[in-house]
């Protein structure tokens, strides 16, 4: 049985693969890529490529330039050209943030994660999945400056969404992490921002991500919508790779990072079939080609 019900996608989805130029792709990078460009083929939808470096002091363009080598030896190219680069766009997270201030109250933010973390310390609330943020802020009218975060308020609003692979989902963002964080203190745009905003003007209309990016998706869609989406895209969450100690991989990780599979001899096809086994879509692993991978959603 095939692992989604097609039926159930957007009509000729547009989706992407956006990794982050601080590091090298790894196994779970091309287990996200085999899910993306599988589903993508098979649903008769086209991938775009954006490299998501936002974060400034982390990114390298050596990376960047190994992602494209990579993704060009596992036989896997975008459909619209060249790869789309957050840093083009400082001006899109801007205009974004205005009209943001037009729908919630958008406000400087002096907090370091250590002062938040201290302070829900100091009031007894234990740190879970994330860390959340108390309001601190909101009301100190602090200037909107480049010395500051720039935050943007969620209050209490529930998210309800399908997730196209786990089902019904509900979301309280102002529970899982307090007024969403836009731009950091020093001037990076966040992640969060970055994708909604991305996806909404891209005309992204299916993410397809890893598990651990779920928590994101409630106040995503809450930022879309407030940003003028009429209908929010459609999301679908597929299974992580874990090491052997049962951690979710990282680009620290070199045992699985690509070049490494290169270097020990490898091919594209092991590779993209031990990501497609790793995360249940083949019973045992074995080669599979970057032209394979629609089948094996059909």
């Amino acid at each position: 049985m095939p692992p989604i019900d097609l039926s159930t996608l957007p009509l000729r989805p547009v989706t992407r693969f956006a990794p982050s130029p601080s590091g090298y792709l790894h196994l779970g990078h091309v287990a996200n890529a085999v899910w993306t460009w599988g589903i993508a083929r098979a649903a008769g939808g086209s991938v775009l490529l954006r490299i998501e470096d936002h974060d400034r002091g982390r990114s390298r363009p050596e990376y960047e330039r190994a992602i494209l080598e990579d993704l060009e030896w596992l036989g896997l190219s975008p459909d619209r050209g060249r790869a789309l680069r957050q840093s083009d766009h400082d001006a899109a997270y801007r205009r974004a943030t205005l009209l943001l201030a037009r729908r919630s109250q958008v406000y400087a933010c002096r907090c370091s994660r250590a002062a938040i973390a201290r302070e829900l310390a100091a009031v007894g609330e234990e740190e879970l999945d994330e860390l959340r943020y108390p309001g601190t802020c909101r009301d100190e009218r602090l200037p909107l400056s480049d010395a500051y975060g720039i935050r943007v308020a969620v209050r209490d609003v529930t998210v309800s969404f399908d997730d196209l692979r786990l089902g019904p989902q509900r979301q309280t963002p102002a529970d899982q992490c307090g007024d969403v964080l836009l731009r950091d203190a020093n001037g990076n745009w966040t992640y969060q921002h970055c994708a909604a905003v991305d996806d909404t003007r891209q005309g992204v209309t299916l993410v397809v991500r890893g598990e651990d990016l779920l928590a994101s998706t409630g106040r995503q869609i809450l930022l879309a919508k407030w940003l003028g989406r009429a209908e929010p895209a459609a999301f679908l969450h597929h299974p992580l790779i874990f090491s052997a100690e049962g951690v979710k991989l990282s680009k620290r990780d070199h045992a699985t990072g690509i070049r490494e599979l290169r270097s020990a001899g490898r091919t594209a096809a092991d590779v993209l079939g031990e990501a497609a086994y790793r995360t249940g879509l083949i019973p045992e692993a074995r080669p599979v080609q970057a032209s394979d991978l629609a089948g094996l959603f059909r």
